[in-house]
């Protein structure tokens, strides 16, 4: 029996493997936020409700780097000794907002460079018994692809 590939941590992108995309919120002046309940944060903000919204799943690096300890939750390890994982700032396309998240497994920081397009995909993080933990990566794609 297949598992059942689930969100690692629920409400933070939708589980649509051929398209997905980080939700987000969107204040009535128009600004994005992610994760949505950030929205707070926003001195310019009417503090009204937040729109939820899908943002951008394509973009560009803005900055990466190798994470040679682990990050915390929801981030599990599941290598011993803990194997680094590489980390993207990437601009979203449409909202310009910068959104932190691993990269595919495959990549080293030696294979990136600021402005590199990429797109979100989803990966497993980890797993159990009944199910895949899923969680979004950054996934570097062909310029114009």
């Amino acid at each position: 029996m297949a598992k059942q590939r689930v969100p690692a941590v629920e409400g933070l992108f939708t589980m649509d493997e051929a398209d997905p995309h980080l939700i987000g919120g969107r204040s009535s002046n128009g600004s994005y936020f992610f994760p949505k309940d950030l929205g707070g944060a926003d001195p310019y903000s009417d503090g009204g409700p937040l729109e939820p919204v899908e943002l951008s799943n394509r973009g560009r690096i803005w900055s990466y780097t190798n994470s040679a300890y682990p990050p915390p939750p929801p981030f599990i390890v599941t290598t011993d000794p803990f194997e680094p994982v590489v980390i993207a700032a990437v601009e979203l396309d449409v909202e310009k907002m910068v959104v932190l998240g691993q990269v595919v497994p495959g990549y080293t920081v030696d294979d990136l460079k600021v402005g590199m397009p990429v797109r979100m995909v989803l990966d497993t993080l980890y797993e159990d018994d009944e199910n895949e933990y899923v969680v979004w990566k950054w996934q570097p794609v062909e310029e114009g692809a």
